[in-house]
């Protein structure tokens, strides 16, 4: 059995209007691959390092199935329309 994928991004969103366009933007990817949101916003603290208004953690059925999606047009389309809303810090990690 494989182990599951999964992202853990750390997000700073300086504007929360046109971050909308990339959340509309990543569902193609997401449901495409499967993608499940295990933390998604939420009450949060980031006690070390940069500071994220926003995490998430994001499941997927494997680790390669996890970096497709992450290397996918349409995500990759997602990506550029959040540049210019917010910072990401974003690890694709192999669950255990």
């Amino acid at each position: 059995m494989s182990k599951k994928g999964y992202w853990v991004a750390l997000v700073d969103i300086a504007d929360h209007e046109g971050y909308k366009d990339y959340i509309a933007l990543n569902k193609a990817a997401f449901d495409k691959y499967g993608a499940a949101f295990v933390v998604r916003a939420g009450q949060s603290q980031v006690m070390e390092g940069p500071a994220a208004n926003r995490l998430a953690v994001i499941e997927f059925k494997d680790y390669e199935t996890a970096l497709a999606c992450y290397s996918s047009p349409e995500y990759q389309k997602a990506i550029k329309a959040r540049e210019k809303h917010a910072k990401v810090h974003l690890a694709v990690v192999e669950g255990v």
